[in-house]
């Protein structure tokens, strides 16, 4: 039988060596330690690599998190959702300001202010995303796929460190499954009303379930659940194949049979994910999650 290892921190000490010594801890601890683990193998092996992103990830601060990891070749499929993408393409331009959770939330509309948590968006941004968008949406006769306006708008950010735009110049495909929920969304429906634009949210369907009839074996990270996490495994289902490795961070748990909270293990009743796949749930804010993860893989990684 294995001891607990009483953890002890360095001045000095990496994350990855943290990280390590947490993998002889018990709880959360080991399961992010676990979590590194498997990052590694999907990150050096020929998987084919997914990451699905939910909740406020740009707003909070993981924008470049997720665009590097798409510049390093670390992502070969992004499914995201419209309101990340939203924030992606306001911080092109803009950006999000720290403030305090428990804010006069009255007192910010009257300042014309948005709250997200403790992250506050000005009316300003907002506005200027409204402009941006009516310019670059495309005005075109033929129907497109979602993936293929995600790709559009991509070309026509001027910003490196967008998520969109360094998946356009990597060649990652991004899906965006519940895009009319989000206001680029609204900004589409909008345009359409005056300009010729068509979008056949089918289409990605198509194109994700072909992405994974092509995957001799196949990894996941999934940030959040939601239309993301669904959307990506549900079209695994409807092929031969299964992911053969998983990460999940999340703060939900199962208890109220809710997606988000769904265990990855739940998953392979359904066939998603291989009964012979290695994977982990890290319960906690994908805010401090995913950064460590990130950043003790890619230092094993380096070495």
């Amino acid at each position: 039988m294995q001891m607990v290892d009483q953890l002890e921190i360095e001045p000095g000490m990496s994350v990855n060596a943290l990280v390590e010594r947490m993998s002889q801890c018990g709880f959360g601890a080991r399961r992010l330690a676990e979590a590194v683990a498997i990052y590694e193998k999907m990150l050096s092996g020929d998987f084919t690599k997914f990451l699905t992103l939910s909740g406020a990830m740009v707003p909070a601060g993981m924008r470049n998190v997720v665009s590097d990891l798409i510049r390093k070749g670390h992502v070969d499929v992004l499914v995201i959702t419209g309101a990340n993408l939203v924030h992606d393409i306001i911080e092109s331009f803009g950006g999000h300001c720290l403030g305090k959770a428990e804010s006069d939330d009255a007192a910010l509309r009257a300042e014309g202010k948005s709250r997200i948590y403790d992250v506050f968006l000005r009316d300003e941004d907002f506005a200027a995303f409204e402009e941006l968008m009516q310019r670059i949406l495309p005005d075109r006769e033929e129907t497109l796929s979602g993936r293929e306006l995600m790709s559009i708008l991509g070309s026509q950010i001027n910003d490196g460190r967008s998520i969109l735009r360094s998946a356009y110049e990597m060649s990652v495909p991004v899906f965006c499954p519940a895009l009319p929920d989000s206001m680029i969304g609204l900004q589409a429906w909008m345009h359409s009303q005056t300009k010729r634009l068509t979008v056949d949210a089918f289409a990605d369907i198509k194109e994700i379930v072909d992405i994974c009839y092509g995957c001799k074996r196949s990894g996941i990270v999934i940030v959040g659940g939601g239309a993301p996490k669904n959307f990506a495994l549900q079209s695994m289902l409807v092929t031969p194949n299964s992911f053969d490795l998983a990460i999940q961070l999340t703060t939900d748990t199962p208890e109220n049979g809710g997606l988000s909270g769904a265990t990855l293990s739940e998953a392979v009743s359904w066939g998603k994910i291989s009964e012979k796949a290695r994977f982990v749930t890290v319960y906690g804010d994908a805010t401090i999650t995913l950064p460590m993860m990130v950043a003790a893989t890619m230092e094993r990684i380096k070495k």
